[in-house]
């Protein structure tokens, strides 16, 4: 089986973190990861060496021509959002896109898809301290600064900065599998899905120096998802009053105890679906989602489909 490739679209400028997460987990071998893994091309402009920021350089690397050839393009944040995307570059997007590549933008890089005419009435989102301006120059972007990423089908984009780690494992689970995401997570230190958007950190103070955090009810709650968890049973397993739990939580979390449950619970639906062959009715009883009619109903209404559809899609993949 012939591996995926992605390509990394280098702008002059980039900044090195944006560029790093696409490296780190498209261009990195892990032997306890799926094989194919990902073939990843860095392509930029030329003349080569490319300075990116911070003293960086690439210069092993195609040329956007390259992108034509992709799997998926990924277009990393821009120095300056400001300044017109480069010509070629955006020729080397839409190229890409008509020869049926998938295009992801990383934070600000989905001005560079908007300028190729990519987001033009779909839903899309960017950094939220640079929204207004998108929102000003690209009046026909759908635009939801809200939310960590947003999967338009072939063509994503993320929220600022570290949304960038969430958007490239989304990638990984739907080509390989919750599962292999999730184990590529734990090798990221990363969490393989987080709920809430990007409004939980626009001008929201630092949490009290005393705050214990609520990793460890976390990590409670993870592997107690078949058991009928309550919000009060939480907050005493937490040693929190129910009030305190939940604001707690929405600083954390940027959602409430019951909804961030639900969506752990689907998520491990979502691997047992994946991994086992358990009847339907067992797999919402072990991701504590009850009898298979509710667990069909939460299920759906989440991934739009239903677990057995799922399950079939899932396994015609492997």
């Amino acid at each position: 089986m012939k591996p995926r490739t992605v390509g990394l679209a280098v702008t002059e400028g980039a900044p090195v973190f944006e560029l790093s997460i696409p490296c780190e987990i498209f261009g990195r071998y892990r032997d306890d990861l799926p094989e194919p893994w990902y073939e990843l091309r860095i392509c930029a402009p030329a003349p080569l060496p490319a300075v990116i920021s911070n003293g960086f350089a690439a210069s092993c690397a195609d040329g956007y021509e390259a992108l034509a050839r992709a799997d998926t393009v990924i277009v990393p944040a821009v120095s300056d959002i400001y300044r017109e995307p480069a010509p070629d570059l955006v020729a080397a997007i839409q190229g890409a896109h008509r020869h049926g590549a998938r295009i992801a933008s990383l934070c600000t890089g989905a001005f560079v898809l908007a300028a190729a005419g990519l987001l033009d009435g779909r839903p899309a989102t960017t950094h939220w301290n640079c929204a207004g301006e998108l929102a000003r120059r690209y009046p026909a972007v759908r635009l939801d600064p809200t939310v960590l990423y947003i999967d338009d089908g072939d063509v994503l984009t993320s929220a600022g900065t570290t949304a960038g780690i969430d958007l490239c494992l989304h990638l990984v689970r739907s080509d390989h599998g919750a599962a292999a995401a999730n184990a590529l997570a734990r090798q990221l230190v990363a969490p393989a899905h987080r709920d809430g958007g990007q409004a939980q950190y626009i001008a929201a103070p630092a949490p009290a120096a005393d705050n214990p955090g609520l990793a460890p009810v976390l990590d409670w709650i993870r592997g107690h998802l078949h058991e009928p968890l309550t919000v009060a049973a939480i907050a005493r397993r937490a040693n929190l009053g129910e009030r305190t739990l939940i604001r707690n939580f929405r600083a954390v979390t940027g959602t409430t105890p019951l909804q961030w449950l639900t969506a752990q619970r689907i998520q491990r639906a979502r691997e047992l679906l994946e991994t086992t062959r358990l009847p339907i009715e067992q797999v919402g009883e072990a991701a504590g989602l009850g009898t298979a009619p509710n667990f069909r109903r939460h299920f759906a209404a989440v991934t739009g489909t239903t677990p057995s559809a799922y399950r079939r899609a899932f396994h015609a993949l492997t």
